[in-house]
């Protein structure tokens, strides 16, 4: 469906078959006289987790601006109405640019999602042969395209615009994410923020393989080791484990920076607050770089954009009075921080997104550092050109592939030296060590993110 009448278009045909069974489809034959521009329908396979879909990249050999159609979905008095409209995108230079971001979703169990996207039919005729389809599961769904012959008719030029003037392609992505990267050399302007060249931080969890609490010396060990692998700075993400104290002293002993986390779960805001508290009685902000409050916390449902913001000002009024001087912010994928800019914005000090390149499916592991780059101008530009940070990204060692993005120890080397050249000094890597604790996620890859010995 549409939003504005058109003449009939050959868009591609999906449907689900409620049951197991045989199905015929006949026969179809279009003409199509006139360049135009639809809604159409297409679908992506959702596994249990996190999930990305959609999203729009294109890529530009100079500056210019590119005038991009997307599909959205309206709901006006309990109806859904699928509408055509068109974004317009600034591409500063060169590069490969996301005028449209992918969407992020989480599902229990596996499914197929169906959802609009813009289609642009030339003139021609499309054919569809009839089709037997022999089902033997419940809502299969089933997608039939139609087959072009292009037939000598000119377009009128009073019809829907084409295409965008820069070349554009459909593609599933984290968000998916992907402009000219930003220059590492040039220092950020908040909270006394370093790196060493294109290294800056890694995120560290005191916790064993078994998920139980490192010693102090365990922990010692581990970020005398983060100190001599080159970075400066290590995230840590709570209070718990005696992470600050110590975290803290290691870091201390050891000549390297922290960001420390307000850790935002399932028991919400009210359960946060205990952090603060520790923090503040803690009180070693001379070490501090970045406090970020909240990690995913939209993202996972355990508050709203709004408490959020209100909880960051709380958050800063606290640390302030304590001593404190530096950037507070929060993370939350790309496609969070554009969603909410308005509310979140102008609540932190600097941007901030977790951004990992393996969940866009059309991310290899060579292509990892400018598809992070590209996110990361994306959130900086979703917060009025502030400072933008990358707080939380990886590749796994082990696993299964998502589309090109394959993991494997060789793959992970490779995907992050990229990331280290493209925007190393404002990305945190993830994560010190294997995480044999978690579940093994989507692909099987959550256990496999340790990092620290390809640096």
């Amino acid at each position: 469906p549409t939003s504005t009448k058109q003449e009939p278009v050959p868009t591609q045909f999906v449907t689900t078959c409620p049951t197991p069974g045989t199905y015929t489809f006949p026969a179809t034959t279009v003409v199509v006289t006139s360049t135009t521009t639809v809604c159409e329908a297409t679908s992506h396979p959702l596994t249990p987790g996190h999930n990305t879909y959609g999203g729009v990249t294109t890529e530009v050999t100079t500056s210019t601006t590119v005038t991009c159609p997307y599909a959205a979905v309206e709901t006006s008095n309990g109806v859904e109405t699928t509408v055509l409209s068109s974004t317009v995108y600034v591409c500063p230079s060169a590069g490969t640019y996301t005028p449209i971001p992918a969407t992020t979703t989480s599902v229990p169990v596996s499914t197929v999602l169906v959802y609009p996207i813009p289609a642009t039919y030339t003139p021609g005729t499309y054919t569809r042969d009839e089709t037997v389809v022999t089902v033997t599961e419940t809502d299969f769904v089933y997608v039939c395209p139609y087959t072009a012959s292009v037939i000598p008719v000119p377009a009128p030029t009073s019809e829907t615009p084409a295409p965008p003037p820069a070349q554009t392609s459909e593609t599933p992505a984290q968000t998916s994410e992907t402009p000219a990267k930003p220059s590492s050399s040039a220092p950020p302007s908040q909270g006394g923020i370093k790196s060493n060249g294109d290294q800056w931080a890694i995120t560290y969890t005191p916790y064993s393989s078994n998920g139980a609490c490192k010693t102090s010396d365990e922990v010692n060990a581990d970020i005398s080791i983060i100190a001599g692998k080159g970075f400066t700075t290590v995230r840590l993400y709570a209070t718990d484990c005696s992470g600050l104290e110590n975290v803290g002293s290691a870091c201390s002993a050891n000549g390297i920076r922290m960001i420390i986390g307000v850790f935002i779960d399932a028991g919400g805001i009210s359960k946060a607050r205990e952090q603060v508290t520790q923090i503040v009685s803690w009180g070693k902000f001379d070490l501090v770089d970045l406090v970020v409050v909240g990690n995913e916390a939209i993202f996972n449902g355990y508050c709203s954009a709004g408490e959020l913001a209100s909880f960051i000002g709380e958050c800063k009024d606290a640390f302030t009075s304590a001593g404190y001087s530096g950037p507070v912010t929060t993370t939350e994928p790309l496609n969070i921080i554009q969603l909410h800019a308005a509310t979140l914005c102008p609540a932190v000090d600097v941007a901030a997104a977790n951004i990992q390149p393996f969940f866009n499916p059309e991310t290899s592991p060579e292509l990892a550092g400018t598809f992070v780059a590209g996110q990361l101008a994306l959130v900086s530009a979703a917060c009025g050109g502030k400072d933008a940070y990358n707080l939380e990204c990886g590749w796994p060692s082990s696993g299964s592939a998502n589309g090109v993005a394959t993991p494997g120890t060789d793959a992970q080397r490779v995907a992050l030296q990229g990331i280290a050249s493209a925007v190393g000094s404002r990305t945190v890597f993830f994560s010190f060590n294997n995480d044999d604790w978690k579940h093994p996620g989507t692909f099987g890859v959550e256990q496999h993110f340790g990092c620290v010995d390809i640096f």
